[in-house]
């Protein structure tokens, strides 16, 4: 039997050894990977950058890949690979200098010819890339995208390893911030094919490709190579595919998510109410409209009866009753937090209701239409509860205000997209546009006659001179004046009807660190970090 005195060093060993325990802690869950879990949209369609053009598998493109420039945690335009850069006085001409050292995901080196080659097969037509026009400032870019030059003519050339020279046709302010687009990231010489297996994809980004099970998980680990991986916090990456925003919901509150990729509308009350602290809502450059074939009856050759339809529509309700506040009225097609652009909007936009119902019923008709012979028009969306609602409620209004008789068409995405591209059976569809770069240019240059997602089919020569004009000038204040006039001869013509702004909608759970909203709704993971392990108190 143990004497007290032995009883107490007993304890004495015990208490020891339990505070070794809470000193060695610390240090355990120093060495544990941290695994950052994001909800993440769409299935990506493709992990190449320079053919890959949807949100979701951009958001994981800027994690594998890094560009000459990169986008801040606020949104701000940084140096990322290239140190600096230096822009010829006529504007005409940038030189790069690369970082020191910089290396591939594999350990080759990484060197300026790689940009040279990914900004070559961009523009190459074999490409079939949907960002070619984003480039066509550069010198030859158009020439090659048309396949009149080989891409060896474009106007792009490394004289050394870290230093990288660009030639433009006309000065172009916004090719600094579509350098940051996954679509300008450098291009290994391996690594040419869609390569998806575990290792397959040669990086330069914070992380490289794991593993990738299609509609199950995508997941990315750090990448030791990266110039900059001393400050990168968390070891593991995977992004989840949400299609469902409500089961979305559901993963989080179950903690099986610390980012999510938007909320639903409908349960925005309840999120505010009990999430609130949570819920990230900030401006978002991106557009949802309606738009309009105008190479086609009933639109064609009708832009008062087109306009007719935009007064018709009241975006307060859909923005408050519909969406739950969690988006902002469009009467423009620019949003506004555009960098060096005020968004222009039609003065009706600041009259009564009641004189825009005046209004728009003198319009329709104007264009021949009456109670006796009413509008019959088919209204196209794509699969999704939000879609199918906002088009229900405008359908509501055009009988409402005019009169229109709408028939709502839903067809899967796909087919949604082939139809509005060949414009033969579309007439009034929904549509979109989530900038690439934080500059006005980005969506003016959607309505141009060659613009391949130009569905609407619009050609206007006023619109045309004025955004050609924009282009060819270097001051500021010229080319500002040059695509607000564009906007307002657009909007007077009206091939398509603005509904509301996004709004960038994240779930954040507290022990996520370094969130920043921005206006372009870019995070990379590099710039996060996690405090606490899921489920436990931060």
């Amino acid at each position: 039997m143990a004497t007290g005195h032995d009883r107490r060093v007993s304890g004495s060993v015990a208490v020891s050894c339990l505070a070794a325990l809470l000193l060695w802690i610390p240090a355990i869950a120093a060495t544990l990977p941290t695994t950052l879990r994001i909800g993440n949209g769409n299935e990506p369609e493709s992990l190449d950058p320079q053919r890959a053009t949807g949100v979701s598998a951009g958001n994981v493109l800027r994690d594998l890949y890094e560009g000459l420039t990169g986008i801040s945690p606020t949104g701000e335009l940084i140096p990322a690979a290239a140190e600096s850069w230096r822009l010829r006085e006529d504007g005409l001409e940038i030189t790069f200098r690369l970082r020191a050292g910089l290396r591939w995901s594999n350990g080759d080196a990484l060197t300026a010819r790689d940009f040279a080659a990914g900004l070559r097969r961009v523009v190459d037509p074999a490409t079939a890339s949907g960002y070619a026009r984003m480039f066509g400032v550069i010198a030859g870019a158009t020439a090659i995208a048309e396949g009149r030059q080989p891409a060896s003519m474009l106007g792009v050339e490394a004289p050394d390893d870290q230093t990288l020279v660009i030639r433009l046709d006309r000065p172009a302010p916004q090719l600094l911030a579509l350098l940051a687009h996954p679509a300008a990231s450098p291009v290994h010489r391996l690594d040419l094919a869609a390569a998806t297996k575990p290792g397959g994809r040669i990086g330069n980004g914070a992380y490289r490709l794991q593993r990738w099970v299609v509609q199950s998980q995508l997941e990315l680990v750090r990448n030791p190579a990266y110039w900059n991986d001393a400050r990168t916090t968390i070891d593991r990456v995977v992004y989840l595919p949400t299609e469902d925003l409500n089961s979305e919901l559901k993963r989080y509150r179950a903690d099986e998510l610390d980012v999510t990729t938007s909320v639903p509308a409908t349960q925005a009350a309840w999120i505010r109410a009990n999430l609130g602290a949570e819920l990230h809502v900030a401006t978002y450059l991106g557009s949802y409209f309606y738009g309009l074939n105008v190479t086609q009856a009933p639109f064609k050759g009708q832009p008062g009866l087109r306009r007719a339809l935009s007064m018709a529509i009241d975006r307060e309700v859909i923005v408050n009753k519909v969406l739950n506040g969690l988006a902002a009225p469009a009467w423009s097609f620019v949003p506004p937090g555009t960098r060096d652009y005020t968004p222009q909007v039609p003065a009706w936009a600041a009259w009564p209701r009641q004189r825009q119902l005046i209004e728009a019923r003198r319009l329709y008709a104007a264009a021949g239409y009456t109670e006796a012979r009413p509008l019959e028009v088919e209204l196209r969306y794509n699969t999704s509860d939000d879609h199918k609602r906002i088009a229900v409620v405008v359908a509501a209004m055009w009988k409402q205000a005019l009169g229109v008789r709408v028939r709502l068409v839903n067809e899967e995405w796909k087919v949604f997209l082939q139809n509005r591209k060949l414009r033969r059976v579309t007439q009034a569809f929904r549509n979109t546009w989530i900038a690439d770069a934080n500059d006005a240019m980005d969506f003016a240059a959607l309505l141009t006659r060659d613009h391949p997602r130009n569905d609407s089919g619009y050609d206007n020569p006023a619109y045309e001179q004025w955004l050609a004009a924009a282009t060819s000038v270097a001051q500021p204040l010229a080319r500002r004046s040059a695509l607000q006039a564009a906007e307002r001869a657009m909007l007077d013509d009206a091939p398509i009807v603005p509904i509301y702004f996004y709004a960038s909608k994240h779930l954040v759970k507290p022990r996520v660190r370094g969130w920043h909203d921005n206006i372009l709704d870019w995070h990379y993971s590099k710039d996060l970090r996690l405090n606490c392990a899921p489920s436990a108190p931060c």
